[in-house]
């Protein structure tokens, strides 16, 4: 009966390990060798990337939004529309409280004639010139007197007040400011001045130049100014919350 061969010597062993099974042996096995590490295949026809071509600029929607001269955001045609619906609100109120009580009286002093009733029992039909004088002179010098304190009222509102802060009620409320172009002049009465009889004297006089003005931010570059704005030599900014 053929022996098996006698058990070569162990490799030396390493410390144990901690949980038991095959303790490696602690030196280089011979003919052992490590892979190589792996590199993908060179392919041809590809060059390392030179970079964006001439002229190249970001997509819009990832370019850092415009900014006034003094470095602040400029304010967004929707935050302006919005403080401008807010103080127009005011001055409509201004015109309720104002113009209604004149057009009541009027209104009543009309009617109050035009029923007079005749001895027959029949009414009285007013006379035209009557009518005129009693109705629509009266009216038509009401509306004018309106303009005329809306104006007083706007240059107190959009200069006098405004000019020390930059801000109406209605800019305050949506966070942006009104400011020079050049960052370092402070604004000024004569500043809010010029956007006043450009935004509202000349907004009366002239149809539909308040549309024109307002939306000309639109297109203005670099700074999104109102017709106004750029009379005054003034921007619209974002302020900090």
């Amino acid at each position: 009966m053929t022996q098996p061969p006698p058990l070569s010597t162990p490799p030396p062993a390493g410390p144990p390990p901690a949980g038991g099974g095959f303790t490696p042996p602690s030196g280089p096995v011979s003919g052992y060798a490590p892979p190589a590490q792996y590199a993908p295949p060179p392919y041809a026809g590809i060059a390392a990337y030179p970079g964006p071509p001439p002229g190249w600029a970001p997509h819009p929607g990832l370019a850092p939004p415009p900014v006034a001269p003094n470095g602040q955001p400029l304010a967004g045609f929707g935050d302006r529309l919005l403080a401008w619906m807010i103080d127009t609100a005011l001055a409509s109120l201004l015109s309720v409280v104002l113009f209604l009580p004149v057009f009541l009286w009027i209104w009543y002093r009309t009617v109050t004639d035009m029923m007079t009733v005749n001895p027959d029992g029949s009414v009285r039909q007013p006379d035209p010139a009557q009518l005129m004088g009693d109705f629509i002179v009266p009216l038509l010098l009401a509306e004018a007197g309106l303009i005329v304190l809306l104006l007083i009222f706007y240059w107190l509102y959009h200069v006098e007040y405004a000019y020390r802060t930059g801000q109406t009620l209605g800019k305050r409320i949506m966070k942006i400011r009104i400011v020079p172009v050049d960052p370092t002049r402070t604004l000024t009465r004569g500043m809010a001045g010029k956007r006043y009889l450009v935004e509202f004297v000349a907004g009366m006089l002239i149809p539909f130049f308040n549309y024109v003005d307002g939306f000309w931010q639109l297109w203005d570059k670099p700074w999104q100014q109102c017709l106004h704005d750029r009379f005054a030599g003034t921007v619209v900014v974002k302020v900090a919350p």
